[in-house]
């Protein structure tokens, strides 16, 4: 199965958390033909006050189902001391499966794609960077999405995090 999984950090040294993060990913799920975006740096969306946020996505290919996926991310988020206090509240580390295999589920433990995917520049942008051409299931090619842009959202590059090629 193709995973498209975001990642996020906005606590302690976030870069090397979101790098460490996509290593993690792609042993914990056995992976192959791992594609990984640059690092963009973010700002919250919603919840309180908190600093700017690194993200990046990585598409993995895994024999794994999504919960025992869900599972291991949720594994490695602990274990880089992630704590679930706060609703969009800051965190170490922040691991979502965005999409699988472009299949649409509204199962309460695991709704696929992700239900504000859409909405998110910091998923879309990585995302688009490593796959143009993909579509998000119920919204079309992110391309389109990429391209009508985020007014509300400020999203760069982080220098010198460059992605994009297969791992």
């Amino acid at each position: 199965m193709r995973y498209v999984i975001g990642v996020g950090s906005n606590l302690g040294d976030s870069e090397s958390s979101v790098r460490d993060a996509m290593d993690a990913v792609t042993t914990a799920l056995d992976a192959s033909n791992d594609q990984r975006s640059s690092l963009y740096r973010t700002q919250p969306v919603g919840g309180p006050e908190q600093p700017d946020y690194v993200n990046a996505v990585v598409i993995v290919e895994s024999e794994h189902p999504p919960l025992d996926v869900l599972a291991l991310l949720q594994e490695i988020e602990q274990r880089a001391g992630r704590v679930r206090d706060v609703r969009w509240g800051p965190r170490t580390l922040d691991l979502d499966i965005i999409d699988v295999d472009s299949l649409e589920s509204d199962d309460p433990l695991l709704t696929v794609p992700h239900p504000r995917a859409h909405a998110r520049a910091f998923v879309l942008v990585p995302w688009h960077e490593i796959d143009s051409g993909a579509v998000l299931a119920g919204h079309g090619p992110i391309a389109d999405i990429v391209e009508r842009g985020f007014t509300d959202q400020d999203i760069e590059r982080v220098p010198n995090s460059t992605g994009g090629g297969l791992l």
